[in-house]
């Protein structure tokens, strides 16, 4: 049994912001800290996201933390590490859809302020796994992808959803409803041919 580093119960106490400092000063331990909080959470999100591949969900994962060890400059303190974070992971998701030349039309979405609430998920769709209503998402485009997982899975604010996709809080709602509606109708059919 090893000497437990005494800084590192420390680091659980730190924010992610706080910890992303430590790593810019050189401290592994805030390294160690928010590997722990993140990579899980990171993993999800890459295996979702580039066609449920558990390889290059991984290979995507040590990508990033490699990006935070070697450049936690880039980091901005003002801002939430999390909405950081996935806003790196979605960039280095729409990397890899160009790399591959995979494209999808992409559907012109018009400003929906006139649906003021995202409509929750019903209680016939919570009675289904997470899992089948996550496996239907895989062939929205990365957009709509990213907004349903960060939303339903991460509990992002719509603001939040916003500075990680660049787009206004109206988009993420149209997106959202639209991707809702394209799950739903999945399951309908799926029920349906049963």
């Amino acid at each position: 049994m090893g000497i437990a580093n005494p800084k590192q119960g420390t680091y659980r106490l730190l924010s992610d912001e706080n910890l992303m400092t430590a790593i810019h000063f050189g401290e592994t331990g805030a390294f160690n800290e928010l590997y722990l909080r993140y990579h899980k959470r990171l993993l999800y999100y890459f295996y979702r996201m580039l066609g449920n591949s558990n390889e290059k969900a991984q290979d995507f994962v040590q990508d990033i933390f490699v990006k935070i060890i070697e450049r936690p400059v880039l980091f901005n303190p003002s801002r939430r590490f999390s909405t950081w974070i996935f806003s790196v992971a979605h960039n280095m998701c729409k990397n890899e859809y160009r790399r591959l030349s995979v494209r999808r039309n992409m559907i012109n979405d018009e400003d929906l302020d006139h649906y003021p609430e995202i409509i929750e998920l019903t209680a016939q769709e919570v009675q289904l796994t997470a899992d089948q209503i996550f496996r239907e998402i895989d062939d929205l485009e990365e957009t709509e992808k990213t907004a349903f997982i960060l939303y339903y899975r991460e509990d992002f604010s719509l603001q939040e959803i916003g500075q990680v996709l660049n787009l206004p809080e109206g988009t993420i709602k149209s997106k959202l409803f639209y991707t809702r509606k394209k799950i739903s109708r999945k399951l309908q059919i799926q029920e349906y041919k049963k």
